[in-house]
């Protein structure tokens, strides 16, 4: 009975050792689960950002270039839809755009569209939910 209690014992305290708290680093959790903070409503307002920003489900980059595609065609409109996608960074040593990502770093505005409207009609038409 007394080496049974004092396996009990020892399974016990070891357990007790083995639940440290989730390491930090400055006083902050490493690891942070959860939901990240809500936008405030100044922040989330802009007027040309895609449909798909207002569902609740999110959406891939190709349907929201696919909805930039519903805007007319060389409107400042199409190209700030593109730009909520991907932020421009102009730069005038930009190499040739090889991904959708790469138009961003066009430094004309015309040059961005195109580059833009160029991947996105390559897009196969995803069926809409």
């Amino acid at each position: 009975m007394r080496p049974m209690l004092a396996v009990v014992l020892a399974l016990c305290s070891t357990a007790s050792f083995a639940q440290t708290p989730a390491p930090t680093y400055g006083g902050k959790p490493l690891l942070h689960i959860g939901r990240p903070a809500a936008k405030s409503a100044s922040t989330a307002k802009s007027t040309s950002t895609p449909k798909s920003q207002s569902s609740a489900k999110p959406q891939s980059v190709a349907v929201k270039l696919q909805e930039c595609l519903d805007l007319d065609d060389g409107t400042k409109g199409r190209l700030d839809c593109y730009d909520a996608i991907f932020a421009p960074k102009p730069n005038p040593k930009a190499p040739e755009a090889k991904s959708v990502a790469d138009c961003r770093f066009k430094k004309e505005q015309d040059e961005r569209l195109a580059c833009f409207n160029d991947f996105a009609e390559r897009i196969p038409k995803l069926p809409r939910s």
